[in-house]
């Protein structure tokens, strides 16, 4: 795969002034799961882990960015938890086109599906500088470098997930560690420039054999 990453390198922090401007944040840490609202996406283990986080009382926002089947059911199951912890936890943006702007005002993006094939949105989350935290699902282990990027959690427990989630929301140094990680390991797997080197080289390596 070769995908256009520069876009996600450019005026981040002016777009992260911009999206947190925009939603009121001040020294919030934000935290957003990206997909369409359908079952296969898990968004139950993100709405418990935000909740049991809350309990901690560490001072976040969530962002659940797409739109779906689920939407009006998870906006539901959102309001009752707040009610619970007594305080604005989650806002619902329905579909993001401008992933490339939303991405710097985030400190972590988390993915909870039960399965996946390759999520492109973890590779653009790196790209934009974002550590993610995300199940062990489908082609997961290939786009995250464990615990360099971000964190894949084996199984889909609360409590094994709002533990890591709670360990990057608590730690700002491990945060801008797995930031400056995260764009010279996708630039290196993921970007096209990489895509038409690997080309390049095979034309070259057939010709050479002619």
């Amino acid at each position: 795969m070769g995908f256009d990453l520069d876009r996600f390198q450019e005026n981040k922090t002016e777009k992260r002034n911009k999206f947190r401007a925009q939603h009121g944040l001040t020294d919030e840490i934000a935290i957003g799961i990206i997909g369409r609202l359908t079952a296969i996406k898990n968004h139950e283990l993100f709405i418990e882990s935000i909740a049991m986080l809350a309990e901690h009382k560490i001072k976040l926002r969530a962002f659940v960015m797409g739109g779906g089947e689920r939407f009006d059911e998870l906006q539901e199951l959102a309001k009752a938890t707040e009610a619970v912890c007594g305080q604005k936890l989650f806002t619902f943006t329905n579909w993001v086109t401008n992933v490339e702007d939303v991405l710097p005002g985030l400190d972590i993006i988390a993915l909870t599906s039960l399965n996946e094939g390759t999520p492109v949105s973890l590779i653009e989350a790196q790209a934009a500088g974002v550590p993610v935290i995300t199940t062990n699902v489908g082609g997961v282990s290939d786009v995250v470098n464990n615990e360099n990027t971000g964190f894949i959690i084996d199984g889909f427990t609360v409590e094994k997930f709002a533990k890591k989630l709670r360990l990057l929301a608590e730690n700002e140094e491990l945060r801008k560690k797995m930031s400056q990680n995260g764009w010279p390991y996708v630039e290196h797997k993921f970007h096209y420039r990489r895509l038409c080197k690997d080309m390049a080289d095979l034309y070259h390596h057939l010709l050479a054999k002619k």
